[in-house]
């Protein structure tokens, strides 16, 4: 199997225009408009094989459908540390929040302990969409029974002006209002965050249904 050739048969001219709307950061020419679906089953198909280790290892890909296949099929290494190697050699080359978001390896979810020691390095990279993953995988796995309150501090101190990077730390701290809402609270009253991401937190969290009544409103006199 021609991985570059069966992308090939699922061009979508249609979906290829309004996914470049999308992701206007990506050059036009270079998404084909394959639609997620088909794309989970040529992962399915893939996955395992000889023709996925050597799609891998080819970096970097010229589509932005190969780069969403390659977060697929990374999702799917089994073993923590090839994952994370796997992830390592493929994160400085993530260039749009879709396929950023897309990366979600199997293996962290058992292993958060070592996943945490990861994510500081990860926030202070100088590439956004390494910023934008080390702030969702806090986000993912580390506002529930994993959260330290030291953690806010870690994305709070995230700073760039990269939008997609920033949208990120506002829905991480949303997120964090509705899970942690005594621990995250303060980060807001101190004003700790940048003032276009401070009111976008507050406004996500607004429309949040995990957000209650009570807190939407005084979260609303905290707006800058």
């Amino acid at each position: 199997m021609d991985v570059r050739d069966e992308l090939l048969k699922l061009r979508d001219e249609k979906n290829a225009a309004f996914l470049a709307r999308l992701v206007p950061n990506i050059a036009p020419e270079s998404i084909l408009g394959a639609r997620f679906p088909d794309l989970r089953k040529l992962t399915k198909a893939l996955r395992g094989t000889e023709e996925a280790a050597r799609f891998l290892d080819e970096l970097p890909h010229e589509l932005f459908e190969e780069n969403l296949l390659h977060a697929l099929l990374l999702n799917e290494v089994r073993d923590y540390e090839a994952s994370l190697a796997a992830l390592e050699r493929f994160l400085p080359f993530v260039d749009s929040w879709s396929v950023c978001d897309t990366l979600r390896p199997k293996p962290f979810a058992r292993h958060k302990t070592e996943l945490l020691k990861e994510i500081p390095r990860w926030l202070a990279d100088e590439k956004p969409y390494v910023r934008r993953f080390g702030l969702e995988m806090l986000m993912t796995y580390f506002l529930n029974e994993a959260f330290s309150p030291e953690q806010l501090d870690w994305a709070a101190q995230t700073r760039g002006e990269d939008y997609y990077v920033k949208m990120m730390q506002a829905w991480y701290f949303a997120t964090a209002l509705a899970k942690q809402y005594e621990a995250a609270l303060p980060v807001l009253e101190e004003r700790r965050l940048e003032p276009w991401t401070h009111n976008k937190t507050i406004q996500k969290a607004i429309e949040s249904f995990r957000v209650t009544d009570e807190h939407k409103a005084y979260l609303k006199t905290l707006r800058v």
